[in-house]
C-alpha cells in the first residue's frame, strides 16, 4: 500500500530482495503497469493506492478482487480505514494480509475468517 506520496505503508515480500533493491522497485513501478518480470495490478481507494506485483500468467481481474477484499476487511476493522489506521496498527494490518497470503497463494477470503483471529489478538493483549 502506498500513499499519495509514494511512500510505501504496507509491504510484503515472496522472494528474498534487500531493503535497497525493495525501494528502488517501489519507487519504480508506481507508473507501471509491467516492471522487469512482474506485472503490477493496482488500485486507488481515496488516498491510498495498493500495488500487487505478480506473475505475467496471474488473472488480473482475481488480484483486483484480492485488493478489493483487503480494503473491505481492513474496512469492517478500524471503520472506513486509512493510512493512519496503517501506519498505527502496522503489526494487526500485516497479521490481516498474512491470514490472506501464504508463501505468495491467496489461502483465505472470508472477511469473518480473517478478521477472528485479529479480534481473538487483541483480546489476549
Amino acid at each position: 500500500m502506498v500513499n499519495k506520496q509514494g511512500q510505501t505503508r504496507l509491504a510484503q515480500y515472496y522472494e528474498w530482495l534487500t531493503l535497497e533493491e525493495r525501494r528502488a522497485l517501489e519507487a519504480e513501478i508506481c507508473s507501471f503497469i509491467e516492471h522487469r518480470n512482474y506485472k503490477i495490478v493496482y488500485r486507488r481507494y481515496a488516498s491510498l493506492f495498493f500495488l500487487v506485483g505478480v506473475d505475467n500468467d496471474e488473472n488480473e481481474l482475481a488480484i483486483l478482487e484480492f485488493i478489493h477484499l483487503m480494503v473491505e476487511t481492513m474496512d469492517r476493522h478500524f471503520g472506513n480505514v486509512c493510512e493512519l489506521d496503517i501506519m498505527f496498527h502496522l503489526e494487526k494490518a500485516h497479521f490481516m494480509m498474512e491470514e490472506m497470503v501464504m508463501n505468495g497463494c491467496i489461502v483465505e477470503t472470508s472477511k469473518a475468517n480473517i478478521l477472528t483471529p485479529v479480534q481473538l489478538m487483541e483480546k489476549a493483549s
